[in-house]
C-alpha cells in the first residue's frame, strides 16, 4: 500500500513540475516588451513624472481621490488600475496603457470629476 501511494505522489509531484517547465519553456520564447518610445517621452523636461508629484496637501488629496476611483471600479483592467496619475497645482496628468477607448474615457471622467474638467491631461495610450 506505501508503494502505491509513494508512485502517486511520484507521478503527480512529476506532473505538477513538467507543467511548471512548459510554462518556463513558454515564457522564454516571448519577446520582451520595449518601452522605448515611452521612455524617451518621461525624459522629456516638460513632461511630468511621478517623482515630481507636488507634496502638497491639496495635490495628494487630488490624486489618493483619483486612484482610490479608479481602483474601486472592478471593470477596469489592471493595466487601468495602475496608471500614472501626477497632480502639479492642481493641474492632473493621466499617463500609461489601458485595454480600451471606453476604459480611456472612464479614467479621464473620474479625474476630471474629482480635479475638474479644465484640470486634467490625459497622455493615456490604449493597448488592447
Amino acid at each position: 500500500m506505501k508503494f502505491t501511494s509513494g508512485i502517486r505522489t511520484f507521478l503527480l509531484v512529476s506532473s505538477l513540475l513538467g507543467g511548471a517547465w512548459a510554462v518556463a519553456q513558454d515564457q522564454s520564447t516571448q519577446v520582451p516588451a520595449d518601452n522605448t518610445k515611452v521612455n524617451q517621452r518621461d525624459r522629456n523636461a516638460d513632461q511630468p513624472t511621478a517623482d515630481q508629484q507636488a507634496s502638497n496637501r491639496s495635490d495628494r488629496d487630488i490624486t489618493q481621490q483619483i486612484r482610490r476611483s479608479i481602483v474601486k471600479d472592478k471593470s477596469l483592467s489592471t493595466y487601468a488600475h495602475n496608471v500614472k496619475i501626477v497632480t502639479q497645482n492642481g493641474q492632473v496628468t493621466l499617463k500609461g496603457p489601458v485595454r480600451s477607448d471606453e476604459e480611456k474615457r472612464a479614467i479621464e471622467a473620474k479625474a476630471a470629476e474629482i480635479a475638474g474638467d479644465s484640470k486634467v491631461t490625459s497622455q493615456l495610450d490604449v493597448k488592447p
